[in-house]
């Protein structure tokens, strides 16, 4: 079995090296990881500047290789032509802070998943919701769990799963949920400020705002200490108004 582990906080995050402690000993374990931090790139690939790419020292992997691109340039060069062996599964994190809802779109640790899934690699997503918290045992158990499953059971083709740990002792966490995206939204401010020789920039601030969400969403499964797991497809077409939209009647003229 090999698995193939990145993430978005970079190679020297404490996630990761959590993570490949967690899954060493079920196969051969290869880290392919950005070589600093790169929250929230979502799925950006490097087209216009090298990658580069260097050996580095990973206990509990086999072997271990820092990239200056993204988590899906990481995700592209590890499984084409760092590692020659065929990749079974793929893991992406541990990353510091939820990607839940809408974050998804934004993140960088499941963009690696993703990247994961359209080459055909069975993948898996796995964030702590805390962006300060180093507790990583509740998630390090169920990474390990969920990788065994995967050893036996099929997932279904161009599908993640995205898993959520909230940021509770372990004694607190009340087991786990299968469930689907919920709604995180933010709200969000950027500061105006200088540089030293005066030229105006700004700087992007965040925080997460308390909403409705559904019984059955991530949002609340977290929210009510239970680790979320959400199966999610790439495709996000909505078949649903499809026929509407052909109702508009819409023409080339």
């Amino acid at each position: 079995m090999n698995i193939l582990v990145t993430n978005d906080d970079g190679i020297y995050a404490k996630g990761i090296r959590a993570l490949v402690e967690a899954l060493s000993g079920l196969g051969k374990v290869f880290v392919v990881a950005p070589d600093s931090q790169k929250s929230a790139c979502g799925h950006g690939i490097t087209i216009h500047d090298p990658v580069m790419v260097r050996e580095a020292s990973f206990e509990g992997a086999e072997k271990a290789w820092s990239v200056s691109g993204t988590p899906a340039d990481c995700v592209k060069l590890g499984s084409s032509m760092l590692i020659p062996d065929k990749i079974d599964i793929l893991f992406s994190g541990i990353n510091q802070g939820g990607n839940m809802g809408t974050d998804i779109l934004y993140s960088g640790t499941v963009s690696g998943a993703i990247e994961g899934i359209l080459l055909g690699i069975p993948s898996v997503a796995v964030s702590l919701d805390s962006h300060t918290g180093d507790d990583f045992e509740a998630s390090q158990k169920i990474s390990r769990t969920v990788c065994k499953k995967m050893m036996t059971k099929e997932l279904e083709r161009e599908t993640l799963l995205n898993i959520n740990v909230p940021y509770v002792s372990k004694d607190r966490i009340k087991g786990v949920q299968i469930t689907k995206l919920g709604i995180r939204e933010y709200t969000e401010s950027f500061q105006e400020r200088k540089d030293p020789r005066g030229r105006v920039y700004y700087w992007y601030s965040g925080t997460p705002k308390n909403v409705f969400s559904e019984e059955d969403t991530d949002v609340m499964a977290v929210e009510k200490e239970y680790i979320s797991i959400t199966p999610i497809h790439f495709d996000l077409t909505n078949y649903r108004i499809i026929n509407d939209v052909k109702d508009w009647g819409i023409r080339y003229e």
